[in-house]
Formats: C-alpha cells, sequence, structure tokens
C-alpha cells in the first residue's frame, strides 16, 4: 500500500459504495500476483460455547467458521455495502422464482466433497433446513435463528442436484437470509452434536481444532471445489479475552490484523502511535448497543417505568465517551448512507427519547418515577446484566450512569460470553445492556428480535400490529412501500419503548500491509468472513 496517512483514515459517507478490498481495494497491492501459503494470525475476544454456526450468534463463531462451510448463495465477498445486488452463486450454480413467489428452486452444484470426502447433495440442504425449522428428527440445543424460516413450509429435493423451499407466502428477502455467513449448508451425514465441537464443512478451510480460552485453527483444503483456492495454508484465531492484552500483541508483530471492526477509535489512534506500519480504517457499523428491561416480571412490567428508563438516554454522551464522536444515532435498523432500512434523521428525532433536549426528557422521565414512589430519598436498586467483554461492559456502564440520573441505583453484574445468550434466552436477568444486529435486511433481525414468536426476543414483547407489519412488509416486493412499513414498525418499538437503540458505533479494523484483498463491510460484520482469496505478502 501507498505510504500510511497520519491519523486515522474515516470512510467518507460519499464513497462507501464505491469502498472495496480492506478500505480502498488495498490498491497498491491488488495489482500483485497473488503468493500462496502462510497463516493468516489473529486475534477472537471471546470463547463460544461451541463452534456451530447454526447454534451460536457470537461473531466469534460467525467469523471463523464462515471459512469452513458454503452457503446455498453468498454475499459478494469484495462488495462493502451487500443486499439483492450483490448475490452471486455459492452451492447453488442458479436460482428461480415461481410465478406467484411462493417457490424458490436452486439448481446445486455438482462434484462438490465435504471436507470428509462424502459428497455434497440436495439431501444436505433439506437436512439443514429441516434442522432449522425443528422438523428433523434431531434438534439444536439452540436454534437462535428459527423464527428466519417460520415462513418456510418445507424443502423438497429434486433429484441429487435440485432443491425448491417452499414458503406460505411470497417472501423475496429469503434470498437475503440464505445468503448470510449465518446460513451454511450441514452435512446430512454428521450428527448436530458433532458440529459444536468438530464441524464438516465444504468450504475453503477445513477446522483443525477449537481450545476453549485458547485458540480456533483452519488449515487450507485441498480439494476446494474452486480451483486454486484457497491461497493461504490456514489461519489462526487466538482467544485474548482482554483487548488492551490482544492489541499490544498486534503491535508487537504477533498478529496479521486485529479482529476486524473490533476496535474504538481511541483504540484505533493507540495502535497508529505505536506501530508505524499499521493500516487502520473505521467504517459505519451495523452492530448497535440497546437497553433491554425484562416485562416479563417487576419492576419493568410496569410499562412507565420502561419509559422512563428510555428517556433519560443521553446518546451523543455515549458517543463521546465511547467513540470519541465517532458514531451514529440510529432506531433499529442501521441509519443511512451505509444502511438502506434506516430512518431519515428528520424522522428519527420525532421519536420519543430522541429529541436533543436531555434535560426535558429526564425531567419527564423523573416525573413518572416519582408518580411510581420512587425519588431522592427511594430509589430503586437493581442489577445492569451484560456480558463479561469491554464492548458490552463499558456501555453498560454509562447506562448504570445515566439511570442514576432517575433514581435508580443500579449494580453492574456481568455474565461469562459462554453463558450470556443461555441467560437471554432463559430472561434470567431484569435490566440490561446487549448488542444486536440490524441486520442486511429486516426480515433478518424484525422477526427475529421483535416477533412475538422471535428466537431472540429477550424481554417477552409481543404486538400483534408489529406481526401484522412484519407479514406485509416481508410479502412486499415494491422498495419504497417496503421501507414505509419498516418505518411504521420502528416507530411503533420507539412509542412502546421497546429495546431503545442508544448508537451505532463506527468499527475499527487494522492490519499489516502483508494482508492482502480483504473487504471492510459497511452494513454487515457478519457476511465477509469467507477468506477463500485472501493472501499474504510476506
Amino acid at each position: 500500500m501507498a505510504a500510511r496517512s497520519s491519523g486515522i483514515e474515516r470512510v467518507p459517507k460519499a464513497v462507501i459504495p464505491l469502498l472495496g478490498a480492506f478500505g480502498l481495494l488495498l490498491l497498491a497491492g491488488s495489482a500483485l500476483a497473488q503468493k500462496p501459503g502462510g497463516i493468516l494470525k489473529m486475534y477472537s475476544l471471546s470463547s463460544p460455547a461451541s463452534v456451530s454456526t447454526h447454534e451460536e450468534v457470537n461473531i466469534s463463531v460467525a467469523g471463523p467458521m464462515m471459512s469452513v462451510f458454503n452457503n446455498l448463495v453468498v454475499f459478494d465477498q469484495h462488495k462493502p455495502q451487500i443486499g439483492f445486488d450483490t448475490i452471486v452463486p455459492d452451492l447453488a450454480t442458479s436460482w428461480s422464482w415461481n410465478q406467484d413467489g411462493t417457490a424458490l428452486g436452486f439448481a446445486l452444484r455438482q462434484g462438490v466433497k465435504w471436507h470428509d470426502g462424502k459428497p455434497f447433495t440436495a439431501a444436505d440442504v433439506k437436512c439443514t433446513w429441516d434442522l432449522l425449522t425443528g422438523h428433523a428428527k434431531e434438534q439444536l440445543r439452540v436454534n437462535p435463528r428459527k423464527s428466519w424460516y417460520q415462513n418456510l413450509e418445507e424443502v423438497t429435493v429434486e433429484g441429487e442436484d435440485a432443491v425448491t423451499f417452499h414458503l406460505k407466502q411470497p417472501q423475496p428477502a429469503l434470498l437475503v437470509l440464505l445468503a448470510t455467513g449465518l446460513s451454511p449448508v450441514y452435512p446430512c451425514h454428521v450428527p448436530a452434536h458433532d458440529m459444536r465441537r468438530r464441524p464438516i464443512g465444504t468450504g475453503p478451510f477445513k477446522f483443525v481444532d477449537f481450545k476453549p480460552n485458547e485458540a480456533i485453527k483452519l488449515a487450507r483444503n485441498q480439494t476446494y471445489w474452486k480451483e486454486r483456492l484457497p491461497y493461504l495454508d490456514g489461519i489462526e484465531y487466538t482467544i485474548v479475552p482482554n483487548l488492551s492484552t490482544a492489541i499490544l500483541a498486534f503491535v508487537a508483530g504477533r498478529f496479521d490484523l486485529a479482529f476486524p471492526y473490533s476496535l474504538s477509535p481511541q483504540l484505533v489512534k493507540d495502535v497508529e502511535r505505536q506501530s508505524a506500519q499499521a493500516i487502520c480504517r473505521l467504517t459505519p457499523g451495523n452492530i448497535y448497543q440497546n437497553v433491554i428491561l425484562n416485562r416479563t416480571k417487576p419492576p419493568f412490567d410496569n410499562a412507565d417505568l420502561r419509559r422512563a428508563v428510555a428517556l433519560t438516554l443521553d446518546r451523543k454522551a455515549f458517543i463521546d465517551i465511547l467513540s470519541q464522536g465517532e458514531g451514529d444515532i440510529g432506531g433499529i435498523m442501521q441509519p443511512p448512507p451505509a444502511g438502506v432500512w434506516g430512518m431519515p434523521a428528520e424522522m428519527l428525532q420525532s421519536l420519543p427519547g430522541y429529541g436533543s433536549d436531555v434535560a426535558k426528557n429526564r425531567s419527564d422521565a423523573r416525573q413518572l418515577m416519582q408518580r411510581l414512589g420512587y425519588g431522592p430519598d427511594n430509589r430503586l436498586k437493581l442489577k445492569v446484566s451484560t456480558q463479561d467483554a469491554a464492548q458490552f461492559r463499558d456501555p453498560a456502564t454509562i447506562l448504570i450512569d445515566q439511570m442514576r440520573e432517575i433514581y435508580i441505583d443500579a449494580e453492574l453484574e456481568t455474565v461469562d460470553p459462554s453463558r450470556w445468550l443461555s441467560t437471554l434466552l432463559r430472561k434470567d436477568y431484569v435490566a440490561g445492556l446487549v448488542l444486536s444486529g440490524s441486520g442486511v435486511d429486516p426480515d433478518q433481525n424484525l422477526y427475529l428480535l421483535f416477533g412475538c414468536r422471535g428466537a431472540l426476543n429477550y424481554d417477552g414483547y409481543c404486538n400483534a400490529k408489529v406481526d401484522d407489519l412484519l407479514d406485509r412488509q416481508s410479502r412486499q416486493s415494491d422498495l419504497e412501500a417496503r421501507k414505509r412499513l419498516v418505518r411504521e414498525v420502528q416507530k411503533i418499538l420507539a412509542e412502546d419503548y421497546e429495546r431503545p437503540a442508544i448508537f451505532y458505533p463506527r468499527d475499527g479494523s487494522c492490519w499489516y500491509p502483508r494482508v492482502k484483498n480483504m473487504t471492510l463491510m459497511v452494513n454487515t460484520i457478519f457476511n465477509g468472513w469467507r477468506m477463500e482469496d485472501v493472501w499474504l505478502d510476506e
């Protein structure tokens, strides 16, 4: 790459659609001949409960395991802003809809082998989605994205090289759900419980080893169905829960790149000060911080108390403290221009709790609290739960501080990352701070987080009008009409003070010039990890 510029290199909004491999296509390196070989090394910040993509929600699983598997279709790995127009074939060679949009057929690639040498067939596709919809004899221990497929009637096999997805109602976004890194095809012949520790895929890299709290290791698939790929001999993720320790190791040259999207603006500056060679970028992110209040039990079964907490939020303060002003205020969908489905700023400002007059919002919140019997001499005491990782703990600490403004004295309760999802699913918390993905498409997260049957509906929210709107927007093929329905959903959720979104951080990534041909995506952190044509110039 050309000489490193001083200061953090931000992604200008106007060039977001033009961004390419690792920022600006790493133009100086892209013209060089790819070099096979080498082990790509980076850290990972948490030790997952398993390495089964279909049973986890953490990027520490989704990232590494995307290199092990293939999807039916996948987002182009070198398009920074992804959507319908960036979907390309993977295990499917082509696809087509029936006339009324209720059946999606795929022609499948022939000659593909699983990593254990067995052939990939249409039966594997059916087995995977039978497992995800709960129609298989075997059940997943945790099925966090089951609600993605509540509209899927069945998958039928049309010989060995074709399948059809049959829907209850039209759902154009099904193709988007299938293209994400969270939708790999699993093998029929490997039990789901074995996939938690020794996954078998068809992807460019084979799973080698997972040692909890130590490392995840992948090795080159010598018989990958894409000729001459991958270039790398392997990928190693060293688990380093302490981010400061991980950064020191990166600066010392132990890693080729920092875990993508894991650095705050301050940490990016720290890296640049300590390493003259490191190249860093800040990009928009689609992971936002939000407050969860357990509606199923006291005290937050009271709507006024939930409203008071939502009104006390000073979103700009979060951005200034955590991201040095580098962040975007948004709702439950990522704000534009990186996000396609988010509300315009003027519309967002009209929502309750989003206005700039924080003092007035907090005054209103204190009046609500006083009507409930709380005040300076009778403060509400509770715990705020969050995952034991810096990107969770830091905003949770600020949340606790802001809750003091409305007579709530909260204590921070941290939960080990391997137990965090199960804690949420059991609703074993009173209040909490979580990180959520807004999704490339509304069907990815709206049903999941806010539908009455949403698999990740952590707080027990259920609104029949919202469910109806979710179905209507999902059926809608007209983009502008669909945007209007999605904005109506966002408005209702804001008025219900449901899981108030705090802000979308700008995500920092740093690497050394030897890393070539990766893409930083601006509206997802989950879908750019295939790594099949990444290479090391050393």
